[in-house]
């Protein structure tokens, strides 16, 4: 609609930010929106206090509360839109599973296995990405401890649009596994449950369900491992998370982190800049590796942003950015566009001083 410039700021955004002052990016829908870049005195997270629901949590989802059944997953986050939760377990699914509320989302942290679906099984390892359409019948025969990182979607999930990088970027379509038919042509006792609208309804067959001898279409499991993601990189210019995206669904979109070279134009910002999201809530799972922006930060992790309150790097990241080449991480960030909840789970298993952890001095 128009452009403003007004008083110290910097003409090209995370380059050359004026001496003694912090970036603080004010944008709509995302980073793809209207936009207005402010120049602080001071660090904006550099709070005494907060209290409320927008302030930045943290959970440990390794130690969330198991359920009962460990194959359903524990949801720590939630909205109309997208679960976010994690599955811990040692023993392969004993029964047959189909989710009727919504796509999944499986990415695995920890373990190998198999997963059975209605189109064949498809092996995994850690790393992997595997997305499960709704009305899929699986089993996950798991090798040892699995710890699964799972997002459960209302709405399809689809790969995001690449515009002007092209088809090929981010990773080429051929890179997408899927699984070739292996029916279970076996007699004996069977179980199939089905979950909808949050209960489950239990099928019992004389036959193993998953004999599917074929099948043809554009609806299917898929697997990519986050290892094979190629991001998007500029020497001169810290460029935006939301060229990570790897699947985008109803109300959100799955990025992912993976290392890559730092910027290497000496007056380009080299860790995020501060923002305050007031579109989006931001989610990010750290899967392994040294997560520069965070300190205190483990494997296993979920931070919670909640969109209006600040956030970016922690103090010390920038200086200890300038000393490296490159990034050495794996993070999942789901960002959506309905508020998250936090369930009791998370807050069994929450840092609770975590929105202390930018405080200087």
């Amino acid at each position: 609609m128009f452009h403003e410039s007004k008083g110290i700021y910097a003409p090209q955004a995370h380059v050359a930010v004026p001496e003694g002052t912090y970036e603080d990016e004010h944008g709509r829908q995302g980073f793809s929106g209207r936009a207005t870049h402010l120049y602080h005195k001071n660090p904006p997270t550099n709070w005494t206090k907060i209290d409320g629901p927008c302030k930045p949590q943290c959970f440990n989802a390794l130690k969330a509360q198991t359920q009962s059944d460990p194959w359903q997953p524990t949801f720590l986050l939630e909205n109309e839109d997208v679960k976010i939760g994690i599955i811990q377990t040692h023993k392969p699914m004993p029964y047959c599973f189909r989710n009727g509320d919504g796509d999944n989302i499986y990415f695995i942290h920890e373990g190998t296995g198999v997963l059975e679906t209605d189109f064949g099984p498809l092996d995994y390892i850690t790393g992997d990405y595997i997305v499960v359409p709704k009305g899929t019948t699986i089993k996950f025969s798991s090798k040892g401890d699995n710890k699964i990182l799972c997002v459960e979607a209302r709405g399809e999930v689809n790969l995001p649009e690449k515009g002007l990088l092209g088809r090929h970027a981010l990773f080429d379509m051929a890179m997408l596994k899927t699984p070739e038919p292996s029916p279970k042509i076996e007699k004996g006792r069977f179980e199939l449950k089905i979950k909808r609208q949050e209960e489950l309804t239990t099928v019992n067959y004389d036959f193993n369900p998953l004999d599917v001898v074929g099948w043809k279409g554009d609806l299917c499991v898929t697997k990519i491992n986050i290892k094979d993601f190629r991001p998007v990189m500029s020497h001169r210019y810290h460029l935006a998370p939301s060229v990570h995206s790897t699947f985008v669904g109803a109300g959100f979109v799955l990025c992912s982190f993976v290392p890559r070279p730092f910027e290497q134009d000496p007056q380009a910002e080299r860790v995020p800049f501060f923002h305050r999201n007031i579109d989006s809530d931001e989610v990010i799972f750290y899967h392994a590796g040294d997560f520069f922006s965070r300190k205190n930060m483990g494997v296993g992790m979920i931070t919670f942003h909640p969109f209006g309150i600040h956030h970016g790097p922690h103090p010390g990241a920038r200086d200890g950015a300038a000393k490296k080449t490159e990034t050495n991480e794996y993070a999942v960030m789901v960002d959506t566009f309905a508020p998250l909840n936090p369930t009791k789970a998370a807050r069994d298993c929450e840092w609770a001083d975590y929105h202390m952890s930018w405080r200087q001095g």
